[in-house]
C-alpha cells in the first residue's frame, strides 16, 4: 500500500511542481490538492489506496506530522535575517502567550457549546487546534503575488508565529492531558517546564554548533554545493531524534535550532538556496496530504450530524482567531486590513494533527474529539486554500483605495 500511495502522491507532486506559479495565482493550494486525491483514491471512492482511517491508526499520523512539522518550522526559522526579526519582539509575544491561549478557550467553548462536549474533551480539542499551522500558513507568504503586495512585516508575524507557537503549545496540551486523564498537574507542569527550557537550550546549542561548522567548511572549501542545499534538512532530523529521546518539545528545539542557526551561519548570503529549500518543503507535505485524504473519518463524522458539523466549522473558522486579532490591533500595530489578514490565516494543518494524535497516544483514542479535530483540519485547508489568491488580490485593491484616497 506504501508503493501505491508514494505513486500516486509522487504523480501528485510532480504535477504541482510543473505549475507551481499557476496554482499559485489560482483558488487552490498543494495540499488542497493532495486532500482532494486522497478522498479521491481513497477507500471511500477508488479504493485504490486503502488506508486505516486516523482513528484506528492514529500512531502513523501523529509520526509522519512529527517529521513534517521539523522539516517546516525550519524553513521558518530561516526565512528572514535574525536582525529582522529583533523588532517583532513584543508583537510576537503577544500572539504566542495572549493569543493562543485565546485561541484554545475561544475553540474550547465552540465545541462544548455546539458538539456539548464536556470540559475534558473540548479543552483537548481546543489545545491540539490553538497553533498556527506553518506549512499551511506559507501558502499565504510566499510566492510571487503575496510577496508583491503583502507588507513584510505582516508575513514576517504569521511565519514566526506559525514556526514558533507550534511548539509552544506544548504546556496546553499536556494541560488538558491532565484534566482529561491520569498524569496530574503538577507533573504536567514539570514536564512542560523542562521539555521547553530544555529544548532551548538544546536547539539553540546545536542550531550554533551547526552554523559554526558550515562557516568553518565553507572557508577551507570542504563542502560541496548538493550537500549545502540539505543540511539544515538534515540539522532539523538530527535536533528532533535526540528531542526525542531525551523527552523534550522537540518542534521547539528545532525551531530554536534554525535561529541560532541562522544567525551563526551565512544563511543570509545564501537566500536562493533557503527559497528552494522553503519549496522542497512545500512538495513534502503532499505526500501527508494525501494519505489524510485517504483516512478521513467519515464514520465519526457522520456522527456528529451534518448541522452540527456545518456549525462546528462556521463557528470555528471565525471565531478561533479573527476576534483576537482584531481586539489586539493596536498592541500589535496593525492597520485594520492588516488585522483582517493575520486573523483569518491562522489556519490548522499539521500541527493541529500533531497534537490531536499526541493527545490519542497519551490518553485512549476519543473518536469524538479525533473526528471533530480532523474536520476542522479539512476544513480549514479547504478554505484558506480557496481564499489564498482571492484574499491577496483583495489586500492588494483595498491598498491600492487607501493609496488614491490619500494622494
Amino acid at each position: 500500500m506504501l508503493d501505491v500511495l508514494l505513486t500516486v502522491a509522487g504523480a501528485l507532486a510532480l504535477l504541482v511542481a510543473a505549475l507551481s506559479a499557476r496554482i499559485q495565482r489560482a483558488p487552490l493550494s498543494g495540499p488542497l490538492l493532495a486532500l482532494l486525491t486522497g478522498v479521491l483514491f481513497g477507500p471511500e471512492v477508488l479504493a485504490v489506496i486503502d488506508l486505516p482511517t486516523i482513528v484506528e491508526r492514529h500512531d502513523v499520523m501523529h509520526e509522519v506530522s512529527r517529521l513534517l512539522l521539523a522539516v517546516s518550522v525550519m524553513a521558518v526559522a530561516l526565512r528572514y535575517p535574525v536582525r529582522d526579526i529583533r523588532p517583532l519582539t513584543r508583537p510576537l509575544t503577544l500572539l504566542l502567550v495572549a493569543g493562543m491561549i485565546g485561541m484554545a478557550l475561544l475553540t474550547s467553548a465552540v465545541a462544548a457549546a455546539v458538539l456539548g462536549l464536556g470540559l475534558a474533551a473540548a479543552f483537548l480539542l481546543g489545545t491540539a487546534l490553538c497553533a498556527t499551522d506553518p506549512v499551511l500558513a506559507t501558502s499565504a507568504v510566499t510566492g510571487d503575488p503575496a510577496e508583491r503586495t503583502i507588507p513584510l512585516r505582516t508575513r514576517q508575524l504569521l511565519s514566526l508565529e506559525s514556526g514558533a507557537n507550534d511548539g509552544l503549545a506544548l504546556p496546553l496540551v499536556l494541560a488538558a492531558v491532565a484534566l482529561a486523564g491520569p498524569l496530574s498537574g503538577p507533573a504536567a507542569l514539570l514536564e512542560s517546564v523542562l521539555g521547553i527550557l530544555g529544548a532551548i537550550v538544546f536547539g539553540a546549542a546545536v542550531g550554533a554548533a551547526g552554523g559554526w561548522l558550515l562557516r568553518r567548511a565553507e572557508a577551507h572549501r570542504e563542502v560541496e554545493s548538493g550537500p549545502l542545499l540539505i543540511y539544515t534538512l538534515l540539522l532539523a532530523l538530527f535536533v528532533l531524534g535526540p528531542s526525542g529521546l531525551l523527552h523534550l518539545d522537540g518542534i521547539l528545539a528545532v525551531f530554536v535550532s534554525g535561529l541560532a542557526f541562522n544567525a551563526t551561519s551565512s544563511a543570509g548570503e545564501r537566500a536562493t538556496e533557503y527559497r528552494i529549500d522553503e519549496a522542497v518543503n512545500r512538495i513534502l507535505v503532499l505526500p501527508l496530504f494525501t494519505a489524510l485524504g485517504a483516512m478521513l473519518p467519515w464514520h465519526e463524522w457522520a456522527e456528529l450530524g451534518w448541522w452540527r458539523a456545518l456549525l462546528l466549522v462556521v463557528a470555528v473558522l471565525l471565531l478561533r482567531r479573527l476576534p483576537l486579532l482584531l481586539a489586539f490591533r493596536r498592541p500589535l500595530g496593525l492597520t485594520w486590513r492588516d488585522a483582517v489578514f493575520l486573523g483569518w490565516f491562522g489556519p490548522m494543518g499539521v500541527s493541529a494533527l500533531f497534537y490531536l494524535t499526541l493527545e490519542a497516544a497519551r490518553l485512549e483514542a476519543d473518536a469524538l474529539v479525533l473526528g471533530a479535530g480532523t474536520l476542522l483540519v479539512v476544513a480549514s485547508t479547504i478554505a484558506h486554500g480557496v481564499t489564498n489568491a482571492p484574499a491577496v488580490a483583495a489586500y492588494r485593491r483595498a491598498a491600492d483605495h487607501v493609496k488614491k484616497q490619500r494622494s
